[in-house]
């Protein structure tokens, strides 16, 4: 199918604004909706975008409109067709932009809706069989035909696969996530755990394709028919390509989720946000008006904030009972609101209460990207959504928590984890913690010399003792008396009083803190 067949189609009425005939002589490979300011990561060559123009307002400059039409010229998209209800027509400031960037740019009026243009096209590519040589395809024409509709249709990926395995007697065959997440699977697929999926990839068993797309480390998808002789190689890629069609399209839908998961997660950063708007996001979002909530936040690298909210999405995933919206907090942090499903924690197999077991996920999902350290730091129970911004801050210093533990490996911390003062001090920043340990420790905290460093090994013996002078000298192999002149000269240098308790808890927070 080319661009210039969609003006053919008197049903989608369609309008071009602008277009060159070599633009409108491209093939069409895909169709993706989005309303983002920067689609980039979600475009692909030789699609068309579809878009309401949410993200632009009257009042926006020129800059943002061709931001948006670079992107699309940069990806190689076919063109844009550019939705009329939102505004009431095409701005034409997006006319010239489409001009300028060489972006063929079609009018949707508001009658026409992006499902029926979207199934157009895929209808046209599957459907239409009798112009292509007999032979080009493996799969039946029929079940081809079935396919399309379904993915127009919007149906299940079991069902999807139940329907391309059919013709075949229905051999056991699962879609599995990189995590070892059962995405789908035909009825003769036995139930599979996040981990015994996750020893099937790995086991070189069957025959297993990587779902073609744009999915990171994190979120790959795998095609594993248990048994390598229960489909021809050339039929099991076809169900390949339609299952990267439903991926595709599953994609686009999830634009709009993500554009409000962002709003809810900038009113949970907002400490004035009002109740109404915080109900309406959390609406927008699919999660009750009513707690309980947790927040997570999930750190990847600093310079890669996009793949951190798909780790975390990945994992979440991993409890379907548990709705949420992950997103970007305005910080650039990944963050999601998770609603609690208060019966599970009874039930075995969460966190927390609901909470998907992050922290049996959370080495899976580092072993896609060992080189990458992954933490996640998670918020106790929030009862509304005004107490997101109480969980919000509880997450993030969670999170602080879970890097500081290992800040080169991979980790989740809850608040509630925090049960120990060690624990609750991983939680203050690294630089705060040193400046308390080398004020309160003073000329200790340097141990420049021998003399500190035996000074310095006194004292934690000292207080990890609890105080017994007989206990420390036995240990240290010295006599009492000489314990008592160390303690008196790390009083001297420190200012404290180890006879005192306040001031014991201020030395061993100083030591925990080094």
């Amino acid at each position: 199918m080319h661009v210039h067949d969609l003006l053919q189609l008197d049903a989608l009425d369609l309008t071009l604004l602008w277009g060159e005939d070599p633009l409108l002589a491209q093939e069409v490979s895909g169709v993706t909706a989005t309303d983002l300011e920067d689609p980039a990561r979600f475009l692909q060559s030789g699609e068309l975008v579809l878009s309401g123009l949410v993200w632009w307002a009257p009042g926006d400059d020129r800059e943002k409109v061709d931001r948006f039409v670079a992107a699309l010229a940069d990806a190689g998209a076919a063109a844009l067709l550019a939705g009329e209800e939102t505004h009431g027509r095409v701005p034409d400031v997006l006319v010239e932009s489409c001009r300028a960037h060489h972006v063929a740019l079609l009018a949707v009026p508001a009658h026409t809706t992006f499902r029926a243009i979207t199934e157009a096209v895929y209808l046209r590519q599957w459907g239409d069989l009798s112009r292509r040589p007999a032979g080009h395809y493996a799969l039946p024409e029929n079940v081809r035909t079935e396919l399309a509709g379904m993915l127009a249709g919007d149906a299940a990926p079991d069902a999807l696969l139940d329907r391309a395995f059919a013709h075949l007697g229905g051999p056991a065959c699962a879609l599995l996530s990189a995590t070892g997440r059962v995405i789908a699977r035909t009825p003769a697929a036995t139930g599979l755990t996040a981990r015994q999926a996750r020893r099937r990839l790995a086991s070189g068993t069957g025959t297993t394709l990587r779902i073609e797309g744009d999915p990171g480390p994190y979120d790959a998808w795998f095609l594993h028919l248990h048994d390598a002789d229960g489909a021809p190689p050339r039929v099991l890629h076809e169900i390949a390509e339609v299952v990267a069609q439903y991926r595709h399209h599953e994609a686009a839908r999830e634009t709009g989720a993500r554009r409000a998961a962002d709003v809810l997660l900038t009113l949970a950063a907002t400490v004035t946000a009002e109740r109404a708007a915080l109900d309406a996001a959390l609406y927008a979002c699919g999660l009750p008006a009513h707690g309980p909530f947790r927040v997570v936040l999930a750190a990847l690298d600093d310079t890669e904030p996009e793949e951190a909210v798909r780790a975390l999405t990945e994992a979440l995933r991993h409890a379907p009972g548990a709705p949420f919206a992950a997103g970007l907090l305005p910080d650039g942090t990944a963050a999601a609101v998770v609603a609690v499903d208060t019966g599970a924690e009874a039930d075995g197999g969460a966190d927390g209460e609901g909470v998907p077991s992050l922290g049996e996920i959370w080495p899976a999902l580092h072993d896609c990207r060992p080189q990458a350290p992954l933490h996640a730091g998670m918020s106790g129970p929030a009862a509304t959504g005004r107490d997101l911004n109480s969980a919000l801050n509880q997450a993030r210093y969670a999170l602080s928590a879970a890097r500081s533990a290992a800040p080169e490996g991979a980790g989740v911390t809850s608040v509630e984890d925090l049960t120990t003062l060690g624990a609750l001090l991983s939680g203050v920043p690294a630089e705060v913690r040193a400046a308390f340990s080398n004020r309160v420790l003073g000329p200790l905290a340097r141990g420049g010399s021998a003399s500190h460093r035996m000074l310095l090994e006194t004292l934690e013996v000292f207080l990890a003792q609890h105080g017994s002078w007989a206990r420390t000298a036995e240990i240290l192999h010295l006599h009492v008396n000489t314990v008592h002149y160390r303690i008196q000269r790390i009083e001297t240098l420190t200012g404290r009083d180890l006879s005192r308790l306040d001031h014991k808890l201020d030395l061993h927070a100083a030591l925990l803190c080094r």
